[in-house]
């Protein structure tokens, strides 16, 4: 049997107040005076200076601000890259992504495209990647969908959603500072724990488990029922509680994979655009066959929140739109042979996954 070598992040400094910090922790890794830093940042920060008035920016550095209003996709990706390169002379220092999933994503996608030719698309799927990305920063401000940890980036292509997944994805350096994620709308809050807590449900009941992600996975669930179910402790012991919660799910299936839930939720964000923690909560609503211990605790977390799930969003769609959902659904086999096992396809069908979405 070959056991795969999996990559982790070298570095990760973790504290309230860390961020302040950066400076300090780039300056090593400033290549010339040439070479900037590239800075995306989520723009709900812009013109907050409490966030921007700490990022010190020297020579050509760059401050990107993206919108996160929409799922990260590949053309946005070759643009910003693009960007970049038609901006600098040199190739740059390193690149820092400061917000949440979308952000991080992005980050860990340009600079990938910024060592390896083509397009991101071209490196959609597992192990395409053959050149080191530059150096890269994940700075997470919300908690949760454990992409400051993890080898992919999951990027919305042209014909399918699908990350970038490979050992030169995940970040060389890691800041987790939960005070910066103060100030996040209830609601995202809550769907993005659900992306941490889904991780671990699917992880947990999968058959690629093994004892390295169950370690990870049991920490994490339990964290994230210490938070949605129990709830006790300082509103600052709870931010703490998340971002390790996201970090040790994220962890969970570096070895492992995740199910169902997410295979479906890619359907959903591909034809609808539907954010992913938002399209994990609106599918594993109705997984109770997959998972029905994990869903009976989700359910028991989104009453005691009063959290509303958008319904019947599938409810429009005619045959065509819905065979395109299941086609990337079903693209995605490692999620389900995870869930189901090697012979997945027997019970997997075209109209089973077709009643699911009309359900949603």
């Amino acid at each position: 049997m070959t056991y795969k070598n999996y990559p982790m992040v070298s570095r990760v400094v973790f504290g309230r107040g860390s961020f302040n910090q950066i400076g300090d922790i780039l300056a090593p890794k400033r290549l010339n005076v040439k070479a900037p830093f590239i800075y995306l940042v989520d723009d709900v920060f812009k013109g907050n200076a409490w966030l921007t008035s700490r990022v010190s920016l020297a020579y050509a550095d760059e401050l990107i601000f993206i919108s996160a209003d929409e799922e990260p996709k590949t053309s946005q990706v070759d643009e910003l890259v693009e960007q970049i390169i038609l901006t600098h002379k040199d190739r740059p220092s390193g690149i820092i992504g400061i917000g949440g999933g979308t952000i991080l994503d992005l980050a860990k996608a340009v600079s990938i495209m910024l060592t390896n030719p083509g397009e991101s698309k071209d490196y959609q799927g597992w192990d395409l990647v053959k050149t080191p990305a530059i150096y890269h920063v994940g700075i997470p401000t919300i908690s949760g969908t454990g992409a400051e940890v993890s080898r992919t980036t999951v990027l919305t292509g042209p014909d399918k959603k699908l990350g970038i997944n490979s050992d030169y994805t995940p970040f060389d350096q890691v800041i987790l500072d939960p005070e910066l994620t103060k100030g996040v709308p209830k609601d995202q809050w809550f769907y993005t724990g659900m992306d941490c807590f889904i991780h671990c449900v699917e992880s947990l009941n999968g058959t690629y488990l093994n004892a390295f992600s169950q370690s990870y996975g049991e920490k994490a669930y339990d964290l994230c029922t210490e938070i949605f179910l129990d709830g006790s402790g300082s509103e600052e012991d709870l931010q703490d509680k998340l971002m390790m919660a996201s970090w040790h799910g994220g962890m969970s299936i570096a070895y492992s994979q995740v199910g169902v839930a997410h295979a479906m939720s890619y359907g959903l964000g591909y034809l609808l655009g539907t954010k992913h923690g938002i399209g994990n909560c609106i599918v594993f609503d109705h997984l109770e066959e997959f998972y029905p211990e994990g869903v009976a605790v989700y359910k028991k977390m989104k009453k005691i929140h009063n959290i509303e799930i958008p319904q019947g969003i599938c409810s429009q769609l005619d045959d065509y739109e819905l065979d395109i959902m299941i086609d990337v659904a079903l693209g995605l086999e490692p999620l389900w042979e995870n869930a189901i096992g090697k012979n997945w396809k027997k019970t997997i069908t075209r109209e089973k996954l077709k009643a699911l979405y009309q359900k949603m």
